[in-house]
């Protein structure tokens, strides 16, 4: 792994990289121009130095040929800033205009007019064949996307379709300006076609669409460029999404100390298990012996219990009342003096939804007074009645699968895993609870509105009982003194960051839930030393 970099978007003090939306973009751009004296055309000069400066790490050539494709909004005219700066380097380059000189206007047509004068070649694209589009591409050492900005929302149709298919057929290097285009900068979303980049320079700070869904993969490298924003108006931006960094996570996860003892680091309790499902209960319980808490005490269903009693011989492993192997009613008064024992509780897997289960579950949620972490089918049998989980006495964390969530919120899957953001958001308000929303890109949301998004983690992971392993590292940081919010973010972001070292090590499948869960100290040491590499790095770094 490379050695960490601090991103320009900030990561102060443990804050994350802010994700804006495209109309928080727009506004911190205004209010560049508004309240700091700082014009707009600058930001765009800047900003085409940025591309220019990103494409030079891309190509090796002293006299490189650039083919820059540029759209007649502002992301065109950051391209053709950096066109004119290709060519007084002595670069060769070519820009292919997708629109009328007349369609073009603001600061990018200053931008068109200075290219133009400084003698860069400028075709309109509807003035060239398809063919000759073709060959222009297939010719380049690097193609510049400054087709669409931020703002563009699909289908991508006509000409500028049939733009995007002949340069991703090129196959050649891509440097994407700020999206590649095609992607929703709001969701990642793709409808239909959209360019797959090498690399993308945003600019100021990186844009949620480039980490969620189909975006996550055309971006390719992200690099974050200074184009100018005055440091006070991104630290005050008002943005409320974050991206999970390393160092993050190493600010808020305590360090301990020389004289440390168990009893510093959380007592976690694990309700969890059934005849049938034991695994479940087992991983959960080492997922928190693994996040590091000082003592794990599980409570299972009492035909469960030999197997689970020597399946995980670090955690205090107790036999609770059970009808046909998993809970009665009658241990749910046991559990509840559990956990007031406890600095945390994970309950949910493998729990079953019979009617024994569901008593447990909501005698923690009407008792219990520490964190309370609901995973499976904790959260399956609150589903006829999800509303009541936003009178529950301790904070919560849920732990939801998109199916699950889907069942919560009487909602259909394929609508939870297009609008993940927004409605692990809702999610987070409607619950008054701390939501993780597990899936590629995991996303935290808190009840108060802002939300994370967690970088780590791979599709080697798809398998059974990781979802297990995570409720019980998130009950151990939240048993460790961490807020819930925090814990549940750390926690995702070390579990995430567990499997992609253990399929770095095994390979892109076939890994095991107890593999990424030994893991979990070895990410945390990762994190500590500051080996990880980051996601999104600034283009000023080395």
């Amino acid at each position: 792994m490379a050695p960490s970099e601090e991103t320009s978007a900030g990561d102060k003090k443990g804050a994350g990289v802010r994700l804006p939306t495209s109309e928080e973009m727009a506004a911190l751009d205004r209010r560049a121009a508004e309240e700091f004296g700082v014009p707009t055309l600058v930001l765009m000069e800047a900003a085409g130095r940025a591309v220019f400066e990103a494409a030079r790490r891309m190509t090796a050539a002293a006299a490189p040929r650039v083919v820059v494709i540029a759209g007649k909004g502002n992301n065109g005219g950051d391209g053709l800033v950096a066109a004119r700066l290709m060519l007084a380097a002595g670069w060769r380059v070519t820009v292919v205009l997708v629109a009328r000189d007349v369609e073009v206007t603001g600061d990018a047509a200053t931008a068109l007019q200075a290219a133009r004068r400084a003698g860069v070649e400028i075709i309109n694209l509807d003035s060239l064949a398809l063919p000759g589009l073709r060959g222009l591409l297939g010719g380049a050492d690097l193609v510049v996307d400054g087709l669409f900005g931020t703002g563009f929302r699909g289908p991508v149709i006509g000409l500028a379709a049939k733009t995007i298919e002949a340069l991703n057929a090129a196959a050649r290097p891509v440097l994407a300006i700020d999206v590649p285009s095609g992607v929703h900068g709001d969701t990642g979303a793709a409808d239909g076609t959209s360019v797959r980049a090498t690399a993308t320079v945003t600019m100021g700070l990186p844009k949620i669409g480039l980490v969620l869904a189909e975006g996550a993969e055309a971006a390719g490298r992200i690099w974050v460029a200074d184009v100018g924003h005055p440091p006070r108006l991104l630290e005050n931006s008002g943005v409320r999404t974050s991206l999970v960094t390393a160092r993050m996570v190493a600010t808020v996860v305590p360090a301990r100390k020389v004289d440390a003892h168990k009893g510093h680091f959380g007592r976690v309790l694990v309700v969890a298990g059934s005849v049938g499902h034991t695994g479940a209960a087992v991983l959960a319980a080492l997922g928190a012996l693994r996040a590091g808490a000082g003592l794990v005490t599980l409570g299972v269903p009492a035909a469960a219990y030999p197997i689970v009693g020597p399946a995980v011989i670090e955690a205090m492993p107790h036999p609770l009342p059970d009808t046909d192997g998993a809970f009665a009613a009658e241990a749910a008064g046991a559990v509840l003096e559990m956990a007031a024992a406890a600095d945390a509780v994970a309950c949910g897997p493998g729990l079953t939804t019979r009617p024994g289960s569901a008593a447990v579950v909501r005698r923690l949620l009407a008792a219990c007074t520490c964190p309370l972490v609901l995973d499976a089918d904790a959260l399956n049998v609150m589903a006829p009645a999800a509303g009541e989980l936003a009178s529950a006495r301790p904070p919560l964390v849920l732990t939801p699968h998109p199916g699950e969530m889907a069942r919560l919120l009487g909602a259909r899957i394929e609508d939870v895993q297009r609008h993940r953001l927004q409605v692990a958001r809702a999610a987070a308000e409607r619950f008054r609870a701390v939501v993780v929303l597990k899936g590629a890109r995991t996303i935290v949301a808190d009840p108060r509105g802002d939300a994370y998004v967690v970088p780590t983690g791979n599709p080697a992971m798809a398998t059974g009982g990781m979802g297990d392993v995570l409720a019980g590292a998130v009950a151990a940081l939240a048993g460790a003194g961490l807020a819930p919010c925090d814990a549940a973010w750390a926690g995702a972001y070390l579990h995430g960051l567990a499997g992609d070292l253990t399929a770095a090590s095994r390979g892109p499948a076939g890994i095991l839930a107890r593999e990424v869960a030994d893991a979990l100290p070895a990410a945390l040491a990762a994190v500590r030393a500051g080996t990880v590499a980051e996601l999104v790095t600034p283009l000023a770094a080395p």
